[in-house]
Parts: C-alpha cells; sequence; structure tokens
C-alpha cells in the first residue's frame, strides 16, 4: 500500500469516528430507544368479574288508560278512524284492551348495600311501574325516590340488603386518553361490555346547559342510558346517557355524566327531594374573533352579557349587558356554555366573586346567588337583511323610533327599530329589519337621532359590537367597517 493510500484510509477512520461521536455524545453507539408511553392493552376480565354484578338492567312499564286511547283515536286521520269505527266494537270504539301497556328498557346500577340505584331519568320518566333485574335474575320493583330532569340522574330505591354495590370514584380526576369501559343493556342484551378512551371533557350539548359531560369512543347504543362507566381501578366515574348519531345507532361519539355531579344530585334528593341550583339571571352568548375584536380583547374568551334579566342577582350586582364574565369564583371562563355550569353549583344565598371585562378593564364584582327558577332559558336566533334602502348610511340601516307600547312588551327601556337593511356591514353581521337596536359601539341608542350621532362616530374601520333585540331575545353582533 503506498503512502497515498495510507494517509487516505487514515482520513477515512478519523472523519467515521467523528460521525460516530457527534450522532453519541459519549463516543458510544447505542441501540437504546425512548420507553414506550403506551405499553399493551388493559385487560378488563376482573373488572367485569367484580363490578358487574352492581349493574342492573331497568325495564319500565307506562299504561295507557282507555281515555288516553280515545284521545288518540281522535287525533288520527278520518280514514283511519272510520276503519276502527267500521270494525271496531261497540259505539265505534275498537276492540282493544282498555288499558294498553308501553315499555321501555335501559341500565343503573347500585350505589348502596341498602338498595339505592341510580340511573338516567328519561329511563324513567312518567312509568307506572319500575323493575330491576339484576345479574343473578333476580326482578325487584323499585320505587322512585327523586328525579332531576335538568342532570337526567333519578334516584330508584329497591327493597334489599346486603345487595352488590359499584365502588364509586371521581371524574374530577379523570384525564383524556384513559380507558374506560361501560357495562349495560344495550338492545336489551344484559351485562354487555364495551369499551374505550376518553375522548374530551367538559363537553356542553344542546338543551345541557348544567351538564359538563364525559366524552368517550365508548361503544354506546339505545340500552345503556343509565348504565355506569368505569375507570381501570373499577370506579364508577361517569353515567352513560347519550349519544350523538345520525342514524339512531352508535357512531363513535358518547357522552356520560360526571359522577361527581351525579352524586351531587343524589345527595340532595335524599335530603331535600329535589335538586337546587343557583341563578345570575343574564343571557350570555359566545364572544367570537369579530366580538373579540370589537371589545378590544387580544382572544376570543369568557362568556357576553346579552342581558340582564329584572329584579335578578346579576342586576343587584351592577352586571351590565356588554360585560364579558372571564371567572366565576375563581374558575375561568373560556366559553359561554362553562358559566351555567359553575354557577348552578353554587347553593342559593350564596356570595360568589366574579371578574367582567368592562370598557376594556378587568372589573371585580361579588354576587350573591339566586334559586334557579323553573324555566330560565331563552333562545337566541339570528338572520340577515336584504336590499338598500334609499339614504342609508354607512352600515346600510334605516331606522324609526320605538313606541312605549313596543318597547314596554320586550321589556326595554330604549331603542330603535330597524326598518330596512340594505347591503353593507349591518346585512353581513345579520341584522334584519323588525330587529330593536339597543347599542352600538357600546353607545346606548335611544332615538332616531342618538342613532345618527353614535353612527356619525364610528371609527372608519374595525369591529364594532350591536346588542340588538330580536322578537324578546337580545343578542351581539360583530359589525365589521369596511
Amino acid at each position: 500500500m503506498s503512502g497515498f493510500q495510507r494517509m487516505a484510509t487514515l482520513c477515512l477512520v478519523i472523519f467515521t469516528s467523528l460521525l460516530v461521536a457527534c450522532a453519541e455524545p459519549d463516543g458510544k453507539a447505542s441501540q437504546e430507544r425512548a420507553e414506550p408511553l403506551v405499553t399493551g392493552l388493559p385487560d378488563f376480565t376482573r373488572l367485569v368479574e367484580k363490578e358487574g354484578p352492581a349493574v342492573v338492567n331497568i325495564s319500565t312499564i307506562t299504561r295507557q288508560s282507555e281515555e288516553s286511547v280515545r284521545d288518540q283515536l281522535d287525533q288520527l286521520p278520518e280514514l283511519f278512524r272510520r276503519f276502527f269505527e267500521q270494525f271496531g266494537g261497540e259505539e265505534g270504539v275498537p276492540s282493544m284492551p282498555q288499558e294498553r301497556e308501553a315499555r321501555s328498557l335501559g341500565s343503573g346500577f347500585i350505589i348502596s348495600a341498602d338498595g339505592y340505584v341510580l340511573t338516567n331519568n328519561h329511563v324513567v320518566a312518567e312509568a307506572d311501574e319500575i323493575i330491576v333485574r339484576l345479574q343473578d335474575r333476580r326482578e325487584l320493583k323499585a320505587e322512585l325516590i327523586g328525579a332531576d330532569e335538568q342532570s337526567d340522574l333519578a334516584l330508584l330505591k329497591l327493597d334489599g340488603e346486603d345487595l352488590p354495590v359499584v365502588n364509586i370514584g371521581s371524574s374530577d380526576d379523570l384525564k383524556v386518553g384513559e380507558w374506560v369501559l361501560a357495562i349495560g343493556a344495550p338492545f336489551g342484551f344484559d351485562s354487555s361490555v364495551t369499551a374505550g378512551i376518553v375522548s374530551a371533557k367538559g363537553r356542553s350539548l344542546p338543551n345541557d346547559s348544567y351538564v359538563p359531560f364525559i366524552q368517550t369512543d365508548v361503544a354506546i347504543n339505545p340500552g345503556n342510558s343509565g348504565g355506569p362507566l368505569f375507570n381501570l381501578s373499577g370506579e364508577v366515574v361517569g353515567i352513560n346517557s347519550q349519544i350523538f348519531s345520525r342514524s339512531g345507532g352508535y357512531m363513535g361519539v358518547s357522552f356520560a355524566i360526571p359522577i361527581d355531579m351525579a352524586m351531587d344530585v343524589v345527595s340532595q334528593i335524599k335530603e331535600y327531594g329535589k335538586v337546587s341550583r343557583g341563578w345570575l339571571g343574564v343571557l350570555i352568548q359566545e364572544v367570537d374573533r369579530d366580538l373579540a375584536e370589537s371589545f378590544g380583547l387580544d382572544q376570543p374568551k369568557g362568556a357576553l352579557v346579552s342581558q340582564v334579566l329584572e329584579d335578578s342577582p346579576a342586576e343587584a350586582a351592577g352586571i351590565q349587558a356588554g360585560d364579558i364574565i372571564v371567572s366565576f369564583n375563581g374558575e375561568t371562563i373560556y366559553r359561554s356554555s362553562e358559566l351555567p355550569r359553575w354557577v348552578g353549583r353554587v347553593k342559593p344565598e350564596t356570595d360568589a366573586d366574579m371578574v367582567v371585562i368592562r370598557d376594556g378593564k378587568e372589573k371585580k364584582l361579588e354576587v350573591t346567588i339566586g334559586l334557579l327558577p323553573d324555566d330560565p332559558e331563552m333562545a337566541l336566533r339570528g338572520a340577515a337583511g336584504q336590499a338598500a334602502p334609499d339614504g342609508a348610511n354607512a352600515l346600510g340601516l334605516k331606522v324609526r323610533a320605538a313606541s312605549a307600547a313596543e318597547l314596554s312588551r320586550l321589556d326595554l327601556k330604549a331603542g330603535v327599530i330597524v326598518a330596512e337593511v340594505g347591503d353593507g356591514p349591518a346585512a353581513k353581521a345579520g341584522i334584519a329589519s323588525g330587529d330593536i337596536l339597543v347599542t352600538l359601539n357600546n353607545k346606548a341608542v335611544n332615538d332616531p337621532e342618538s342613532f345618527s350621532e353614535v353612527v356619525a362616530g364610528l371609527p372608519e374601520s374595525g369591529t364594532v359590537a350591536a346588542l340588538i333585540n330580536r322578537n324578546g331575545n337580545p343578542r351581539f353582533l360583530p359589525i365589521k367597517l369596511p
């Protein structure tokens, strides 16, 4: 080997050593890899064997009287009524039983050895008879102790002793991605077991303002309602309640009521026979990007107050329409749907602290929470305008004065009626003819003159908020200025 070849070989060895040294700081080649975050799949057999006996099947019977049957017949089309009159019994009454029974199925679980059973309210609602079937095939009649429609929970009582019971865990400790298991009776198939993971926590569903649902991908179907959701420690962390489906069957998204909330409902039903929730007395809406800009926020957050109800705790505390509630009793409010949950958990006549953003600045308020009325919900709707009115201003709006009767009917003190909406920023924002414009850019609009003054003072560009009232429903709309 020539001297040149020996020199080239030596250089190659040195270069290779340098590459290895750069790849391994300690200068040693290593085949070690990072520890896997997930190892294997869980074995649920012991959990099912231990906790399964406390899961029950619930069947209900709802009896319909002869009078109820007649009322249903009266609602039938004339063609069908004639059929029953022709082939029915005496006096045209169909030859059918005087009393009919409607049956339904669901699940539940025993929470105490003396026979208390927890299930969904919709499983036993309006039932005349409730039958609970245990895993050992015993069938026991159950008494409805109490129910709470808002949380869709019902507490039953069996006449028994030393019954198998579940272990109650904590839904607050549950983590997204954690394995969970459901036991129930889908389609009447008793003691069916399905498993999955927690997909999300604190989900809000339409018409369920007071329940922060646990979302899972556990297969839940009709008949699973009211059954328990277990963690790997064999503790109940939720009550399977709803599914999201376009077909009526499972599509990968299921929702469970957190057990911490459910046990609070149980204790109130046992002690008082009903459930009491806190009430603030405001109508709120979500803060989107455009509204955040119009209120001077750097990002969307909080619950925007669109109306303060008269003689409510909010009115007494000084909360105003246009306030953005960003904190309640130390809990940060990221979305408007979170506020009702936290307020509802506060006992009536208890003081609570809150932080609102008003005129771009944070303001601390203290409010004495009231008792939630029977029907506190109000719907909010939106629509858009058309056609350009002659002589419309830069917003594309024509307004007229509102009469005292029009304002009184909607319990408003001031505002102007939107007479016409043309092409422009207001139409794009969703303002429609007939809306009552209450404030614009956080300034009161009492009459057409003040409306013109506020419009004249609007910035040339940016986003401003308009508070409208449509059929009694207040709502802030962001108007983007050109």
